[in-house]
């Protein structure tokens, strides 16, 4: 799951902001790097005294692609803002955002780490047809919670986005990010990268949805 830093991160300076500013998170801290996490950089921060983890999402280096893609600081604001206005919705606690990139790079945040299971197959390999009709109905549910969220009725919410025309917005960002993935290759591989949405922005564990990341459609369905 997490491995090898592929985007290396100063510990030093990272220990050094998180000590002053997220007393919350458990010193002395090791890092690892996601496989997954999509677009930005994600980092598994484990706590060597106490063995608490956590993750950090970052904006990758270099020049970006798309002015409306990587944005780690709406996904801290949107995380934090959801928490307080739904108490009973699935998102991770976040404790610290830090946009000055002299910290590691660029700018990150940190979340707490939610253990469960992630698919990357829709069809769900491996998971009895019972398993799999309680997955999907946990899915539709926290998304039906979601979208009962009004950003206009709370005022951490209020300037993230517009409550009518949200499929119209929704299919037009996500239409740029795709055409602009899609003349992007890796650089390792040199295959094409992108094809969004997908069924991992959800976590679930072993089968009710652990948490939303509001890594891509989250992000959409709340900004301009």
């Amino acid at each position: 799951m997490a491995g090898p830093i592929r985007h290396p991160i100063p510990l030093d300076s990272l220990t050094a902001y998180v000590r002053e500013n997220a007393p919350g998170i458990d010193l002395p801290l090791t890092i690892q790097q996601f496989g997954y996490g999509q677009s930005n950089p994600t980092y598994l921060l484990a706590s060597s005294s106490t063995g608490a983890k956590y993750v950090l999402r970052k904006k990758p280096p270099g020049k970006l692609l798309s002015k409306t893609a990587h944005q780690v600081e709406r996904e801290y604001k949107v995380l934090k803002a959801l928490s307080e206005a739904a108490q009973d919705l699935p998102v991770p606690k976040v404790y610290c955002l830090c946009e000055d990139a002299d910290v590691v790079g660029s700018a990150f945040y940190i979340m707490e780490f939610l253990d469960g299971r992630i698919f990357e197959d829709p069809a769900l390999p491996g998971v009895t047809a019972e398993e799999r009709t309680v997955m999907w109905k946990s899915a539709i549910v926290t998304l039906a919670s979601l979208h009962k969220i009004r950003p206009e009725e709370h005022a951490a919410l209020k300037s993230f986005g517009k409550p009518n025309g949200f499929y119209g917005r929704q299919i037009r960002t996500l239409s740029t990010i795709e055409a602009a993935q899609a003349v992007t290759k890796d650089v390792a591989t040199g295959i094409e990268v992108g094809n969004i949405p997908r069924f991992n922005e959800a976590v679930g564990c072993p089968c009710p949805i652990v948490s939303i990341h509001l890594w891509e459609l989250g992000l959409t369905w709340l900004k301009e």
